[in-house]
């Protein structure tokens, strides 16, 4: 690991936040360049910034890796939108120009694009007779002022409706003066002489069945089972002696078995506590999909990936370690 003894915390951690300003939204190995940082700690320092609410992290990725940017840049973010597929390019563009589309009259296709873009598009739902229309608004179009046209348009339709009602109000009252106005007179000229004779029979009543519980309530004596304490392995065991010897601390032991370790672990230095997921394997060849599993796991937890295999990797793993670099170390034990 990174040597940063000699690294005065405070001064970087501003140093990094002037950056972030003077620059706008960056990614790991701009940070690095400015500081003099490996990729990787310039990363894990972001994620640290990002745990304490000082700096944000987009939701779209350049290369892997998510772009930083301090509060209230957030439009700035549009400089990487060459970096979104083809499909969600487009509805970025057709949003920014429209500022406000309603889902439902948009291709299916942009309907998906436009829910993947969360740096960019934001819904405004309106609840109507029970239904749900969803509206999306481009990040430059204010919230209120997209909320109101929503509702603007709401009202046009709801006057639009009360019209449809009172005319269809009107409508039926002239049918049915029409109706009153042309009514027969019916008189009863022919009295019943004889009335119907109506005879009723007793019927025997039947023995009330005695009926079933719907629910019958068995007692089952719960049988007492005896938990089991999952012993680590030598392979696990060793790994543990590896972070003791290397001053790592261990924050949180996620899973383990019998040639695996997942955990979050902390590197104290002079620039703060750096966090990151570890991902321990016994194995003899490390595979780039071993590496592309951590590094997914990783980025749902914000931190980057520190891989320790007693193995060595093979080409394609070796090549994604060196395209991936900022994001994730190896160490060979």
């Amino acid at each position: 690991m990174e040597n940063l003894k000699k690294i005065n915390g405070p001064e970087l951690r501003n140093k990094i936040l002037s950056i972030l300003r003077n620059k706008g939204p960056s990614l790991p190995i701009h940070i690095a360049r400015e500081t003099g940082l490996s990729v990787l700690f310039a990363s894990a320092f972001l994620a640290e910034l990002s745990s304490d609410k000082e700096i944000k992290i987009s939701n779209m990725k350049v290369g892997g890796s998510p772009v930083y940017f301090i509060p209230g840049h957030e439009e700035q973010l549009e400089k990487y939108s060459n970096y979104l597929p083809g499909k969600e390019r487009e509805a970025l563009f057709l949003l920014k120009e429209k500022k406000l589309l309603e889902d439902v009259m948009l291709e299916p296709a942009i309907r998906v694009a436009l829910r993947s873009i969360r740096d960019f598009a934001f819904a405004v739902v309106l609840n109507e007779d029970g239904k749900q229309r969803v509206f999306w608004r481009h990040l430059s179009f204010p919230e209120k002022e997209a909320q109101e046209l929503v509702l603007k348009d709401f009202v046009k339709k709801v006057e639009k409706k009360i019209e449809e009602v009172k005319k269809e109000i009107v409508e039926r009252k002239e049918i049915e003066a029409i109706k009153e106005e042309v009514k027969p007179r019916i008189t009863i000229t022919e009295e019943i002489k004889k009335e119907p004779e109506i005879r009723l029979e007793a019927k025997k009543e039947k023995p009330e069945k005695k009926e079933k519980p719907l629910i019958e309530i068995i007692h089952v004596k719960a049988r007492e089972k005896k938990e089991k304490i999952k012993e680590k392995s030598d392979f696990v065991k060793k790994i543990g002696d590896f972070f003791v010897k290397e001053d790592i601390e261990v924050i949180e032991e996620r899973e383990w078995n019998k040639k695996e370790l997942y955990a979050v672990i902390r590197i104290n230095s002079n620039i703060g506590k750096l966090r990151f997921y570890a991902v321990c394997k016994d194995k003899k060849k490390i595979t780039e999909d071993d590496f592309a599993v951590a590094l997914q796991k990783a980025q749902s937890l914000k931190m980057p990936v520190y891989f320790i295999a007693t193995g060595s990797l093979d080409k394609k793993a070796e090549k994604y370690l060196q395209e991936y670099n900022g994001l994730i170390g190896f160490r060979r034990v």
